[in-house]
């Protein structure tokens, strides 16, 4: 795991989660394999962005003697998906934290403005005493992001990260200066975006790649 030189951003730079990046960027991946390497890579990253989470210890019989042995502390994590990409990646979180809550947030991108635009909100009632992560796999322009964590702070929310498969500059940029709170999880950061919003050299619209719309 290295931390990019933007502020604030953690670059993910295992070598499975790099190998597996590098077969999302190619074209010819089939979705079923796209849907798959995504929601692997998930799993990986999760993994990362859990591992600061604060520990409690207790009391427990083992089959041979009692013991004092840790559990993560407090109510348990939500994920907050944005549809519907998201929901790829939220799947492989929840195959390691199988009891976090989920959040869904639909927000889609205006083609001509690029502003995010929202549809759908739903979260669990207790949302502000939790941590939230935030999931999306492209963090392009970073206008979706700001508006899904713009919904959850107005909802009370306080410990927010962001976890994402692919960033660019100026997303990070963007999100970061809307909210230098929230930190950032990816597998790479890339320099650029294209007329249409796309991050280069990217790995395409991550939605169309994993239902197959495109």
């Amino acid at each position: 795991m290295s931390t990019q030189s933007l502020p604030g951003v953690t670059v993910v730079d295992h070598p499975l989660v790099q190998h597996k990046l590098t077969l999302m960027r190619d074209k010819e991946t089939s979705t079923k394999t796209f849907r798959a390497l995504m929601r692997e890579t998930a799993t990986l990253i999760c993994y990362e962005v859990t591992r600061q989470l604060s520990m409690d210890e207790v009391e427990i019989q083992t089959p041979v003697a009692p013991t004092r042995a840790k559990v993560i502390a407090g109510k348990k994590l939500v994920f907050a998906p944005i549809l519907r990409a998201g929901l790829g990646m939220a799947e492989g979180m929840l195959d390691l934290v199988p009891a976090a809550r989920v959040a869904h947030i639909g927000l889609y991108r205006d083609p001509e403005t690029l502003e995010a635009v929202e549809y759908y909100f739903k979260t669990p009632e207790d949302i502000a005493d939790r941590l939230v992560i935030v999931v999306d796999p492209m963090l392009a322009t970073g206008h979706t992001a700001v508006a899904a964590i713009d919904l959850l702070k107005k909802r009370g929310v306080r410990d927010l990260r962001f976890v994402c498969l692919l960033a660019s500059v100026p997303g990070v940029e963007t999100l970061r200066a809307a909210h230098p709170d929230v930190e950032i999880w990816t597998a790479a950061v890339d320099p650029q975006l294209n007329d249409h919003g796309y991050i280069v050299p990217g790995l395409g619209d991550a939605g169309d790649r994993t239902f197959g719309t495109r």
